[in-house]
């Protein structure tokens, strides 16, 4: 492992954080609130990042695979922990409140433990919607659009960040295609404000929600989330950004170049809306009939939007709605959006292979001799994709098990236990019982925060990328 590069990349990451971290202070200084805590953070980071990134002189300047998966788990760690130093400056949150929060900033997670949310000094909110626009995108794919200035290739980490079972290159070189996604990305936050503003929304909380809207990550700067406002054409706004933010990036792309056709005709994007069209009209039906909602449609759209694409937004208390609903809470806090989009959760591709290599086991079931490979948009996947998908899925419920124990261990019902593990895991955000769409998630003791914590930095790298640090051959040379 080349650690002298590693350790480079990852001081400059810590430098281009402190220059985000600045954004607060110039909020600060406009509504009259303290700016020390966040020129105290920002100076923390630089300060480090420019310490490692300038002391160290890689004589190899290659990265292997190894490398990609230790600076993006890395990364990810390192941002967390400098991330929360806002909240603690700022007297808001003490230390592991402030991590965790921080965590479920930058994986995207609507989880939180800040009950007083509209007591909050608005440069932490911003800070914290920050947190989640950074994270929707990923911290690494930033990085790698400016690793070709340090001479260094970024595939590596790009397979590392996104280690799904097909990943769509748009250009031939990985800095060409980080670049033209952030572009993408900004653009579409920048159109989301604009929606928003017009929709209702004062310019602060339209750019804070924008940010967490693209980002599929669910901090609003209201307590009470999108139902505060209870504005129809702003709910209508986060449903159409949240369901293209669930979206796989480069269809996007290919829309931008006139290939709509090859959009139209993508498997996995005709699932996930399928899916998503589904599960609307049912909960619209069960509100309907059971006389819950004013609006069934708009909320029923809302609501499981936001749950689907793992944004975590809320506009009414779904805890009080009819039983069966509850039932559809689990599925929707596990599928999650598209791969290759901000949102978490297993995501819809893996979740079409799985169904599809079942499928083909019990056709040989009944017909030994035939061959039925499993296949994808017309195309049979290759058995070691099918593989992966599989040991992902067992991955990825046992450590959802081993999390849900741990909360149950400290006296939660089974509700809250099993829905808190998977919406961490899933970077979802609420969830049942005890931290349904009303509650935080401040009641947990520490040791079961930093268990979610842990969660959702596996969740959000797609466990692998997590997991192979704890294997010993990693380290050996």
């Amino acid at each position: 492992m080349n650690l002298l590069l590693n350790f480079e990349i990852l001081g400059w990451l810590l430098v281009g954080l402190a220059g985000f971290q600045c954004l607060p202070v110039a909020v600060a200084l406009l509504y009259g609130e303290p700016a020390l805590p966040y020129v105290y953070s920002a100076a923390t980071a630089l300060i480090y990042g420019l310490a490692v990134a300038l002391s160290v002189r890689p004589p190899d300047r290659r990265m292997r695979t190894r490398d990609g998966f230790f600076v993006v788990s890395a990364a990810w760690l390192l941002a967390s922990g400098f991330g929360s130093l806002p909240y603690v400056f700022s007297g808001t949150l003490a230390p592991v409140d402030a991590l965790f929060e921080s965590v479920a900033g930058f994986t995207t997670t609507g989880s939180s433990v800040l009950a007083n949310v509209e007591g909050a000094p608005r440069a932490l909110l911003l800070w914290r919607s920050i947190t989640q626009w950074l994270g929707g995108m990923g911290i690494i794919v930033f990085t790698i659009a400016v690793l070709p200035l340090l001479g260094i290739g970024g595939m590596q980490l790009f397979r590392a960040e996104v280690p799904g079972p097909v990943t769509d290159k748009l250009t031939p070189r990985i800095a060409v295609t980080a670049r033209r996604l952030w572009l993408i990305y900004v653009a579409l936050t920048v159109g989301t404000v604009a929606a928003l503003w017009i929709a209702g929304m004062g310019p602060f909380d339209a750019v804070c929600h924008a940010f967490t809207a693209v980002s599929t990550g669910g901090f609003s700067t209201r307590a009470a989330s999108i139902g505060a406002f209870a504005t129809p054409a702003i709910e209508w706004v986060l449903i159409f950004v949240m369901a293209i933010a669930g979206t796989n990036f480069a269809l996007h792309y290919r829309l931008l170049v006139g290939r709509g056709r090859s959009v139209l005709g993508d498997v996995e994007l005709r699932f996930y809306l399928a899916v998503l069209a589904t599960t609307v009209a049912a909960v619209a039906w069960l509100l309907h009939g059971a006389g819950a909602a004013q609006a069934p449609l708009r909320t029923a759209a809302f609501q499981v939007t936001s749950l689907l694409t793992t944004s975590g937004f809320a506009t009414a208390d779904f805890e009080v709605w009819p039983a069966l609903f509850q039932f559809l809470v689990l599925p929707l806090l596990m599928i999650g959006g598209m791969a290759g989009s901000t949102a978490g959760g297993l995501k819809t591709l893996r979740v079409l292979i799985g169904l599809r290599a079942l499928r083909a086991f019990v056709l040989r079931l009944s017909h030994p001799l035939a061959v039925r490979p499993v296949r994808h948009d017309g195309r049979p996947v290759a058995e070691d994709v099918v593989t992966g998908v599989v040991v992902f899925f067992l991955a990825y419920f046992a450590i959802t098990g081993v999390a849900a124990t741990v909360v149950a261990a400290y006296g939660y019902d089974v509700v809250t236990a099993v829905t808190a593990a998977l919406t961490a895991i899933g970077n979802v955000g609420p969830g049942l019982g005890a931290i349904g769409p009303t509650e935080t998630f401040a009641h947990f003791p520490s040791a079961v925060k930093l268990t979610l914590a842990f969660c959702m930095i596996a969740g959000r790298l797609e466990v692998f990328t997590v997991l192979v640090l704890f294997e010993p051959h990693f380290w050996r040379r």
